[in-house]
């Protein structure tokens, strides 16, 4: 057993650091079978060496995501523990808090994990990104983010949002109204992205201004798309034929991001994922790029990550399962 004392630079930041009630030296004492003990300024550390040294890092983790975001919510707190414990918290340092833009409440929208910073890096720096997923790691979410931070900015004309209108287990025909109508629902995700950037009121006068299109990837046949931000999302659900189609509407000033979770194909068995194929195909070409987000990027309800982690352990198990069947 060994004892380590950590300094706080302050009051204040020792007080977000143990968490409401010490709720977060709980969670840092079950998480690492350490003992952790808030003394004003000072945080000691009582358990075996690596259990320490493991609680330590997390700590430091914590720190920096509090002077990153300034703020550390709960999602925070489990993200530091999951890079202490697979030791990568010192990918932090590429952590810049960086605010993308600011919500139509005020709240600053700014990635809040390594996988999530290197995503917005990458939609920065190239024409096309591949940016593939679990739920709640917000490739959604960011890309928005990034195409009204490129319309304010006047690097663009117009944001288009799209995705392929395939059910999981439901079908359109029986969706009452239009095909407007009907393919709303799947597009629901991206509207309440911009409602959220732009405000209800924003957003509706941009799209009547024709500045925001909102459509099932089929309409994206024979166009060109110059001086746009367009964002395919649920790409996983797209067949080869599809993902060629829509990759070969880029045009001159404009961006592509397209997102999808391999693991969520709503396919028939016998189609191939489009989003899985562009990237072997696509791989090593200038100006496209891929990010993998794992379940470390997760940052919505602790609840999401737990269940994500819970699927991929499931399927590695199947997948042994099949290989020693053969």
């Amino acid at each position: 057993m060994v004892e380590r004392e950590i300094e706080m630079p302050s009051q204040e930041i020792a007080k977000a650091i143990y968490g409401n009630l010490d709720g977060n030296l709980d969670y840092i004492e079950r998480e690492f079978s350490v003992v952790a003990t808030g003394r004003g300024c000072n945080l000691v550390l009582v358990g075996e060496p690596d259990c320490v040294d493991a609680a330590q890092r997390t700590v430091e983790a914590m720190k920096t995501l509090l002077k990153t975001n300034g703020t550390l919510d709960e999602q925070a707190v489990i993200y530091a523990v999951k890079l202490a414990k697979s030791k990568e918290d010192g990918d932090l340092t590429k952590l810049n808090g960086s605010t993308i833009v600011v919500t139509n409440r005020g709240k600053a929208v700014k990635p809040k994990t390594v996988g999530q910073e290197r995503y917005v890096e990458a939609i920065r720096n190239n024409y096309i990104v591949f940016g593939v997923g679990p739920a709640g790691t917000g490739k959604t979410y960011l890309a928005v983010a990034m195409a009204v931070k490129a319309l304010k900015n006047h690097e663009i004309t117009r944001i288009i949002l799209t995705r392929p209108a395939v059910e999981a287990g439901e079908s359109l025909g029986f969706l009452p109204g239009d095909l407007q109508n009907k393919v709303d629902p799947y597009l629901r995700p991206l509207y309440d992205a911009l409602f959220d950037m732009m405000g209800a009121e924003g957003y509706q006068k941009q799209l009547e201004r024709g500045v925001i299109e909102v459509a099932p990837l089929a309409y994206m046949r024979g166009r060109t798309l110059e001086n746009a931000f367009v964002i395919l999302d649920e790409a996983q659900n797209t067949t080869r034929e599809q993902m060629k189609m829509f990759l070969t509407r880029l045009g001159s000033g404009s961006k592509m991001v397209v997102n999808g979770d391999v693991t969520q194909i709503d396919l028939s068995d016998n189609k191939v994922s489009g989003l899985v194929d562009a990237m072997k195909v696509l791989k090593n070409i200038n100006g496209i790029e891929k990010v993998l987000f794992t379940e470390k990027d997760v940052v919505r309800f602790k609840l999401v990550a737990d269940i994500v982690k819970a699927y991929e352990k499931d399927t590695l198990r199947r997948q042994g399962g099949k290989r020693h069947g053969q």
